[in-house]
């Protein structure tokens, strides 16, 4: 595996860490997750318009400069180690990246604004009792003349008290865990949400504003199908290990500047007359936090460069990706804490707010176990 990055691949990862160094603040950041709007739409815009890294990773069918696997790994490193809050994952990766593959028109228009800046997505496709798995799906879609009738529910959907458009998955054939018959649509959002549309908004441990979604008797227009009719899960499946890829090299970012900030305290705080660093069983410890993030890196690694594999293949790596960084995650965060003591979870230090969105990590897009359990059953044979 090359893991050497291009020249343009280098100016995109410069250019994004030297904006977000100089002007992404984090108590800024974090007034906008508290009390704010959520997030920071004058940063999205800089995204967009200053540093192209929206469009670096998406398709040039929808605006995009048709950025791959590499591309989405240098910037979402960079937005885990500034602990940025705006929704890039569920918009990029889970909402164009994955619009653009349906090849619907109405789909590509909006994959179309969210290259130009101008629209915000959230995937509606997990339920209670699902266990994450996508063919678990018992909302269902109906046709109704020249519509479709949406009827369920939805749990947790990140970004959706603030996106334009939802995209949702709905059986519209077959039994709740049947792999065929689970379609895709999208329902705008942008003039209010729909008539028998119920949105119970909450916040994430991590500062992230979500919602649980219910479904009673929402109706859409026919070209709100979005993809074939009852063959989206390929798709979503995809989009899922993407959107995992992506939010295990977030947390190599942020686990790279809770390491960095840990030794840089242990050499600052005196104990006993001198540095708490010089403490052999204290080096041995940040010592182990080294190793859990190399062998994140190394995982993000393989995940980053067999995204365009084989689905089986695919999913393997990512599951042991994931598995990995959600080990490193907790420990990482949970020693960092340790080492910084009580202030390790106040509001005014760094370092409480990424641990709270390492321990989000460690469960987003399935747990480790989760992913040990599939990453066994697939190569199994």
């Amino acid at each position: 595996m090359d893991f050497t990055l291009t020249p343009e691949q280098q100016l995109l990862r410069d250019g994004l860490s030297k904006f977000l160094g100089a002007r992404y603040d984090l108590d800024a950041s974090r007034e906008a997750a508290k009390v704010g709007a959520g997030w920071q739409p004058e940063i999205w815009r800089s995204f967009v318009d200053e540093l192209g890294v929206i469009g670096a990773c998406l398709p040039e069918s929808v605006g995009g400069d048709d950025g791959g696997p590499e591309e989405l790994m240098v910037v979402t490193e960079a937005l885990g180690h500034a602990l940025v809050i705006e929704p890039f994952v569920d918009t990029v990766v889970l909402g164009a990246r994955l619009l653009a593959r349906t090849g619907s028109p109405r789909a590509t228009a909006v994959a179309e604004k969210v290259a130009a800046g101008s629209a915000l997505t959230a995937l509606a496709a997990v339920e209670d009792g699902s266990g994450g798995m996508l063919n678990h799906v018992s909302t269902r879609a109906e046709r109704s003349g020249d519509s479709w009738v949406i009827n369920g529910a939805k749990a947790v959907v990140t970004t959706a008290p603030l996106a334009d458009h939802l995209i949702v998955s709905a059986r519209t054939s077959g039994d709740t865990r049947d792999r065929d018959g689970v379609s895709l649509f999208l329902v705008d959002l942008g003039d209010g949400a729909p008539e028998g549309l119920t949105m119970q908004a909450l916040r994430t441990i991590d500062d992230r504003r979500a919602a649980d979604l219910t479904f009673a008797d929402v109706r859409v227009d026919a070209d709100a199908l979005i993809g074939t009719e009852g063959e989206a899960l390929p798709l979503l499946e995809h989009a899922w290990d993407e959107a995992t890829a992506a939010v295990v090299s977030e947390a190599v970012g942020a686990m790279r500047k809770v390491f960095d900030d840990t030794v840089e305290y242990a050499k600052q705080r005196q104990q006993f007359g001198q540095s708490i660093g010089s403490f052999q069983a204290l080096q041995h410890r940040m010592v182990d936090m080294y190793i859990e993030l190399e062998q994140a890196v190394a995982a993000q690694y393989y995940a980053i460069l067999t995204l365009n594999a084989q689905p089986a293949e695919r999913a393997a790596a990512v599951s042991a990706a994931k598995a990995t960084a959600s080990r490193a995650a907790r420990f990482i965060g949970q020693n960092a804490v340790q080492l910084h003591g009580g202030m390790g979870m106040t509001e005014e230090l760094a370092i409480g707010h990424y641990f709270r969105r390492l321990t989000a990590v460690e469960y987003e897009f399935g747990s480790a176990d989760a992913h040990l359990a599939r990453f066994a059953t697939l190569t199994s044979s």
